[in-house]
């Protein structure tokens, strides 16, 4: 029987040798890290539902408050101080048994998660779906490089037109002060004035360029890998309750291990639903998320690179078009915050 519910059809388990090595584990120094990761979710002791039982106790064990608060009232009628300290009394056996709850499953991961890294234990693993999570946290990495790159170059050429402005307004002064040579400041004036122009819209196609790409990076990429964190929890409560199940169920078996066994059951299918729900959610979303980073980047990179190419070219008109192409509206110097009348 036991056998049977430890088959798996996607996953496999892969032992651990001796020396804690191998070849897919990450360094030790991750080892603090994931012991914070199983600490921190802490029980939440503002629920008003009395839980009975202990270790081993299902959800039929739940007694509300109030079944408890008015067990008696059709025999007596207790005076208000016995009503409160009958309901303070319900509401610190909960907080107490969700604390003892939240203790067992910490102690059972954290021991789990420690018995992986020496070598002691198995971690079940799905090769295929941990190669595309490594491969999607390298793809994130290498995406936020370029996000900063995009930014620094933002900087600099906001930086440049700047410059330009400056100097057009500055070589039309002078224009209109040396009349020997109004002529010369007045044409680089109106050549910095086209540069600054150019330059402006070339900002407005690279502002959306990092846009896409930080909502890309830090919201898509962060979603799916706020999935992947859940699932890899799923993965190591569930090996935690495996190794407690097959553990009761090598020992000797009398009447008091037989019911713990059959906890140790429910326990153990509980966190196997939920290791594959997570499992499957995981699945689905690195698909989409692969879709639609191909599609965002297909055209985010066509837009980069026409942009830049039709600026260096000196091809206003080109560059124009680029924006109407990607349906990109400059701001209007002004633009920014509608108007007292435009806000009522």
């Amino acid at each position: 029987m036991t056998d049977g519910l430890m088959s798996k059809a996607a996953t496999m388990e892969i032992p651990i040798n001796g020396n804690g090595d191998t070849g897919s584990l990450p360094e030790d120094d991750g080892l603090e890290q994931d012991l914070q990761q199983v600490m921190v979710s802490g029980p939440n002791l503002n629920e008003t539902s009395i839980v009975s039982g202990g270790y081993g106790g299902t959800t039929e064990g739940i007694v509300p408050t109030s079944a408890v608060k008015g067990s008696g009232l059709h025999q007596s009628h207790p005076s208000p101080t016995v009503m409160g300290d009958e309901a303070a009394r319900g509401i610190a056996v909960e907080k107490f048994d969700i604390v003892k709850k939240w203790g067992i499953n910490t102690y059972k991961c954290t021991k789990q998660l420690i018995s992986e890294r020496f070598g002691r234990g198995s971690r079940t693993v799905d090769l295929e779906l941990e190669t595309q999570i490594d491969l999607l946290r390298d793809t994130k990495r290498k995406y936020e490089c370029v996000l900063q790159l995009a930014r620094a170059l933002t900087h600099h050429f906001y930086s440049l037109v700047q410059t330009q402005h400056a100097l057009a307004d500055a070589f039309s002064d002078l224009s209109q002060k040396s009349p020997e040579l109004q002529e010369e400041f007045g044409s680089n004036a109106e050549m910095q004035k086209l540069l600054c122009k150019n330059g402006e819209t070339l900002l407005g196609a690279v502002n959306f360029f990092v846009s896409s790409i930080n909502t890309l990076v830090n919201k898509t990429m962060e979603d799916t890998l706020m999935t992947v964190k859940l699932y890899e929890t799923a993965r190591l409560e569930y090996d935690a309750y495996r190794t407690d199940l097959e553990e009761l169920s090598m020992g000797p078996r009398d009447a008091g291990t037989l019911s713990r066994l059959d906890a140790a059951h429910i326990h153990f299918q509980s966190h196997k639903d939920k290791y594959e729900k997570l499992r499957a959610d995981v699945a689905v979303k690195l698909k989409f998320l692969e879709e639609n980073k191909i599609k965002v980047m297909h055209k985010q990179l066509l837009l980069f690179h026409n942009a830049i190419s039709a600026y260096f070219a000196g091809n206003q008109q080109q560059l124009a078009q680029t924006l109407r192409q990607f349906n990109i509206k400059l701001k209007t110097p002004g633009a920014e915050k509608p108007s007292w009348l435009e806000e009522q």
